[in-house]
């Protein structure tokens, strides 16, 4: 797994490295000549190129300085913007502006003129405005400079983050630059990682700038194929269905047959051994025409066709599952939804609660809290705010830190659907999903991922495993049935792709 700071880890990583003798000026230095290294590979070379440095006045503007000089030495015909006034400068900013008369590098004071001009002539530009300590929005000459360098066609690689991007949650409100390359340092910011700031840092490319190897350590991390390939477990030679992981799937009404088959179906198609679906009796006859590999529990329903209220008929299967799924198309019917309640607070194994299983607890979220078992809750922004009691606005202006407070409030593990999904548990460890998209917008694909989640669980993964693995896989599948399908990509698409997915990452 890749290690995510946030602008605070960051500079408590700069000020510890410091404190064990890696002097600031040390790290600038690295850090600039990486940018240089860059900025050079994406220009093509270095020799009679003009690149063009556009400076800030903080750190992120000195490793824009050191940039320009490395590429000055190496022989290109190296220009910096400088939007404020070198005299603002602080050290060791300062010290690498004095040192560019060392080198053949030119200087010039910003105006929109004076860039555009620039930029007409440039085989790549640097970003080294803002760092990730930047929020808001971009006023001004920064507003200004920003707008020159994405209407200028230029190759950019940005320092550490694009300027104009939240650092903290990847949000950007106003301007902001669209990088080519965004060159991190020690570890990715969590402003590139979380969308929209991820669509905005082109590739991003973590380098070494001497940070002691010990410091460099988190509870955010993004989720590789290496990570889920070691996670999957694998079949032994001699084993049965059950000793492959029993999943219960809990869901359905009568005007929602589809969701619980999606699920039951996910919960194979990453390896279960044996899975059981428990629906309202009137609807079992429909569910037995779709799921031939399942058996059956009918349950009682309500005259609306939901589930009626009766723990005991499901007590023995219960008792012999490794994990539950429970809320694909179940409805919020009051009875049922009383009835998912009790169910969750009594269950004795693993629960992946999705949809209206997610929903009987909007406003009673403390009842969650009060259960035997562990919990994985799957909730997309919406179903999230109706649990958190925010709105979903809030929701999406700090994906990671809602899904740890949440994850801390009941107990459990979160996994927050949406691009990018992020996954956390109580402790406040937490993991962003690099893989999904826009093909995964579709019904239906929410149900394969719950039941993805439960499957794993009953083949061994903990909670947090079997989410961070599920949803990688749960993306991938999408991918690759929307290489076929396209925009008609359906959730029966999706479901279909899994196995290739985890083949996929197991390098098979």
């Amino acid at each position: 797994m890749k290690l995510i700071l946030s602008p605070a880890e960051a500079g408590a990583l700069d000020r510890a490295s410091q404190a064990r003798g890696v002097e600031a000026s040390a790290l600038m230095e690295r850090a600039g000549r990486e940018v240089a290294r860059a900025a050079a590979a994406v220009a093509g070379g270095v020799y009679g190129k003009r690149p063009v440095v556009v400076c800030g006045k903080g750190n992120n503007g000195g490793d824009g300085l050191v940039a320009a000089r490395y590429l000055a030495r190496w022989g290109s015909a190296a220009t910096v913007v400088m939007i404020e006034s070198p005299q603002d400068l602080r050290e060791p900013a300062a010290t690498n502006f004095r040192r560019l008369v060392e080198v053949d590098a030119r200087v010039r004071p910003f105006s929109p003129a004076v860039l555009e001009r620039e930029l007409a002539r440039a085989d790549v530009a640097i970003d080294a405005i803002f760092g990730t300590g930047f929020r808001g929005i971009p006023e001004d000459e920064w507003a200004a400079a920003i707008g020159a360098l994405n209407a200028s066609g230029v190759p950019i690689v940005a320092v550490d983050i694009p300027s104009g991007v939240n650092g903290e949650t990847g949000a950007v409100e106003g301007d902001a630059v669209r990088a080519d390359v965004t060159v991190s340092f020690g570890a990715a910011k969590t402003g590139v990682v979380l969308l929209p700031g991820a669509d905005f840092a082109g590739l991003v490319e973590v380098v070494d700038i001497g940070f002691p190897p010990d410091l460099l350590s988190g509870d955010l991390w993004l989720v590789e194929a290496a990570d889920v390939a070691s996670a999957l477990p694998s079949r032994e030679v001699e084993t049965h269905k059950r000793a492959a992981g029993v999943v219960v799937v809990i869901g359905g009404s009568r005007l929602m047959t589809g969701a619980v088959c999606l699920a039951a179906e996910a919960a194979y198609r990453v390896g279960a051994g044996l899975v059981s679906v428990a629906v309202p009796a009137g609807i079992l006859p429909v569910v037995q025409g779709v799921l031939r590999e399942t058996t059956f529990v009918p349950l009682p329903e309500t005259p609306e066709g939901t589930v009626a209220a009766s723990v005991e008929r499901l007590e023995e299967g219960l008792g012999a599952a490794d994990a539950v799924a429970i809320g694909p198309g179940m409805t919020t019917q009051e009875e049922t939804a009383a009835y998912v309640r009790t169910l969750v607070r009594s269950c004795p194994v693993p629960v992946v609660l999705d949809a209206d299983g997610l929903n009987a607890f909007a406003g009673r979220l403390d009842e969650l809290a009060d259960r035997r078992s562990e919990v994985v809750l799957t909730p997309h922004a919406g179903e999230f705010a109706r649990l958190a009691g925010i709105t979903a606005r809030e929701v999406g202006a700090d994906r990671v830190g809602n899904a740890r407070s949440l994850a801390a409030r009941i107990g459990g593990t979160v996994l927050l659907k949406g691009s990018r999904t992020v996954v956390a548990t109580p402790e406040g460890r937490a993991w962003v999903n690099p893989t999904g998209g826009p093909f995964l917008a579709t019904g239906g694909t929410g149900d394969v991922l719950t039941g993805m989640i439960a499957g794993l669980i009953a083949r061994g993964l903990g909670p947090a495993e079997a989410a961070t693995s599920a949803a990688y896989l749960h993306g991938r599948a999408g991918a690759l049935a929307a290489r076929e399908r396209g925009d008609g990509t359906t959730a029966g698409d999706v479901l279909a792709h899994v196995p290739a997915a985890a083949a996929e990452v197991l390098g098979r």
